[in-house]
């Protein structure tokens, strides 16, 4: 008894101490990026505020990670607004949301959280670094009082279907509005200028929070100065007074009837899980207790969130590295901190809606050109640029497929161009060969790599036939992990040549295999 009673003072001391300011300060932070997300997805603008909800209340009590937050994640945005408009309605895309989440728990159950590792760096980067170019892009008509959200389907052009989204620029030309044209360039410039200077002075006061309450301000002020520069209704957020009457809930019947359905719950299962595991890699690199998150049961922990998430008619769900990392620097300790957090979204839902609707969606689009920025900064494409055209080369590709086509197919292009790169590789470094003569004798040694597959083939039979008569030849195998039995053919067959050729062979640790002749 003694014991519990203080692992519970312990637990009540942290939470007031650290936990529960930190769950302010993810509170502001994911607010405005629930919003926004939505915004960008093409949902209703309520669904962002759900799975913001579901991510903290939810899959913070599933989850192992104690710093980590959950919930709508930039990343998946553009496949959310592609997804919706290929399936043509919300409830359907709802439906692959809560598919993808069952898809992200057989894969936790199935125990393949490692697959991450298995998709090169400079892959995931490209992928990275795409989705934020195609966010900032999308933010364009947002940041310009341009109120028609599908102006950008999926990509910027797709060359298999030859869709343009460029078609829509006289209706953007007819339709942009001066007073949010302002707002949007006075509200960047503030969280520019706060990012560089202020944030220093002032690092409990989350950028994202300033922005929205600079913006909801300065669109109050502009009226009473500028009447002509008033924004529409149409510009501002409209959350609904009863959220929960508004819910549209996914149509169970089409789930066999839609391959599209499941295409999608791929996609965003295989992002999402991606997404996450990315995070949580991260966000355990800052825990200053050196606590490692679970990756099976994490993807457990968000294929629960988002299969509820999908059910109940919101967003997709990721672990988010900009909120885990806003909670560990406010000094969060446990999952009190994102769980609090989304008792502050569901609080606003129920007592706040009024303040939300002040918020102009251009605000929104503001902070998600900077979210969009900060996938795909300057710094880091320079960064993987001075890593060498092994690294840069799958990143550009990468980036450019997935602009020109989709994101799905842009990462399968990323990786098999890395996998050229590494065949390439393995190609030439099969083996080594060293050449001396003795007299009159030329002498060579072969030494196998570590690992020598069926792709040296050609290569060492060429090398093998070259060899002239009365050589002596030594190969080696002491160093190798792993030799393919076609290898081991080919040197076993080399050996009935060398007496016929009077050639001096001797195998080091070459294994004797049994050739088969085909007649």
């Amino acid at each position: 008894m003694k014991i519990r009673s203080r692992r519970a003072k312990f637990y009540a001391r942290t939470f007031l101490k650290h936990d529960f300011k930190a769950s302010i300060t993810v509170f502001f932070v994911a607010l405005p990026l629930c919003l926004g997300i939505a915004l960008a997805s093409g949902t209703p603008i309520y669904s962002g505020l759900l799975a913001g909800m579901i991510g903290g209340l939810i899959v913070t009590l599933v989850s192992g990670s104690p710093l980590s937050v959950s919930g709508p994640a930039a990343g998946l945005t553009t496949i959310c607004a592609a997804a919706i408009i290929e399936l043509g309605s919300v409830e359907l895309f709802f439906l692959s949301v809560a598919l993808a989440g069952v898809l992200q728990v057989i894969l936790g159950i199935a125990r393949l959280g490692g697959f991450t590792q298995f998709i090169p760096s400079s892959v995931i980067k490209g992928m990275l670094s795409a989705i934020g170019i195609l966010l900032i892009f999308k933010q364009i008509p947002v940041v310009i009082g341009y109120d028609q959200p599908e102006f950008w389907s999926k990509e910027l052009f797709n060359i298999i279907t030859f869709n343009h989204a460029f078609d829509n620029i006289g209706s953007i030309y007819q339709s942009y509005s001066l007073g949010v044209i302002l707002v949007s360039a006075s509200t960047l410039a503030l969280l520019i200028i706060w990012k560089k200077t202020l944030a220093r002075k002032f690092p409990f006061l989350p950028a994202s929070f300033i922005t929205v309450l600079f913006g909801i301000l300065l669109s109050l002020v502009i009226p009473q100065l500028f009447p002509s520069l008033r924004l529409d209704p149409s510009h501002l957020v409209a959350v609904p007074d009863n959220l929960f009457e508004e819910l549209r809930l996914p149509q169970l019947a089409s789930l066999f009837s839609n391959g599209a359905i499941w295409k999608n719950a791929i996609v965003i299962c295989f992002v999402a899980s991606l997404e996450t595991l990315l995070s949580i890699e991260a966000i355990n690199k800052l825990d200053p207790y050196n606590r490692i998150t679970p990756p099976n049961r994490e993807l457990v922990a968000q294929g629960t969130g988002n299969f509820v998430s999908g059910l109940l008619g919101g967003l997709p769900i990721t672990a988010v590295i900009v909120r885990s990392s806003a909670n560990a620097e406010a000094g969060a300790k446990t999952k009190f901190a994102s769980f609090i957090h989304g008792i502050w979204l569901l609080l606003v839902v129920l007592i706040a809606v009024p303040l939300v609707n002040r918020i102009p969606y251009c605000v929104l689009g503001v902070i998600l050109i900077r979210t969009g920025y900060n996938l795909a900064k300057p710094s880091m494409i320079r960064g993987i640029y001075r890593q060498g055209r092994e690294h840069f080369i799958p990143f550009l590709i990468t980036v450019v497929a997935i602009l020109f086509t989709d994101l799905l197919i842009g990462v399968v292009i990323g990786v098999l161009h890395s996998l050229y790169f590494i065949i390439k590789h393995t190609y030439k470094a099969g083996f080594t060969v060293r050449e001396q003569r003795m007299g009159h004798t030329p002498h060579y040694v072969i030494e196998m790599a570590s690992n020598v597959s069926f792709l040296n083939k050609k290569q060492l039979i060429n090398l093998l036939d070259k060899i002239p008569s009365y050589s002596v030849v030594e190969i080696i195998g002491t160093h190798s992990a792993y030799i393919d039995h076609d290898i081991l053919e080919i040197i076993q067959g080399f050996k009935i040549k060398a007496r016929s050729k009077h050639i001096q062979l001797t195998l080091t640790d070459i294994a004797e295999v049994q050739t088969i002749e085909i007649h």
